[in-house]
């Protein structure tokens, strides 16, 4: 559900969905394999006007630098498809989550060879100990090399089963 136009609560317009596509379609700046929808960081769109339009960009976390690439590619794309007017907010609650990584962001990120978030149940238990598959073997014998890596949403692990190193994408 999005605001409308003229303040009117509901489902998204026609124009509003196929704007949300767009910006949905922008790629991740750390993770060209991913676009922003794969992500979930688009939360909503609204058209201000015939040419004017707000869109509600959630960052990975508070301090993300992507941010401002995201919203400079969102602006972009946008008025490349007649919007005059691009307005991205910065939305931080609720905040995100690794489970708003859609399925399909999580096959791409395993045919990437980046080991995606495990889902879980906000009300389950938290699991004590992780076990992380490799995507290159599919082991779940793999070990802890780095708490970061090539950005502060990954961790650089190894295949004990392959010796093969590969990124895992942090769940939060």
């Amino acid at each position: 559900m999005v605001t409308g136009t003229a303040g009117k609560t509901g489902a998204d317009t026609a124009l509003e969905a196929e704007l949300r596509r767009l910006a949905g379609s922008v790629p991740d700046p750390e993770l060209p394999v991913l676009t922003l929808e794969d992500l979930g960081v688009v939360r909503g769109v609204r058209l201000l006007g015939p040419t004017s339009v707000e869109v509600d960009l959630t960052p990975t976390y508070t301090g993300c630098p992507a941010i401002e690439a995201m919203t400079s590619d969102i602006e972009q794309v946008l008025r490349a498809h007649g919007m005059t007017e691009v307005s991205v907010v910065k939305v931080l609650s609720p905040a995100w989550s690794t489970d708003d990584i859609s399925a399909e962001g999580r096959r791409k990120l395993d045919e990437f060879g980046i080991a995606p978030p495990r889902a879980h149940a906000a009300d389950g238990p938290v699991p004590l100990t992780l076990s992380v598959r490799c995507p290159h073997c599919g082991s779940t014998d793999t070990e802890l090399l780095s708490r970061f890596s090539s950005t502060a949403c990954k961790a650089l692990r190894r295949c004990v089963t392959c010796r093969e190193p590969f990124d895992h994408f942090k769940e939060l």
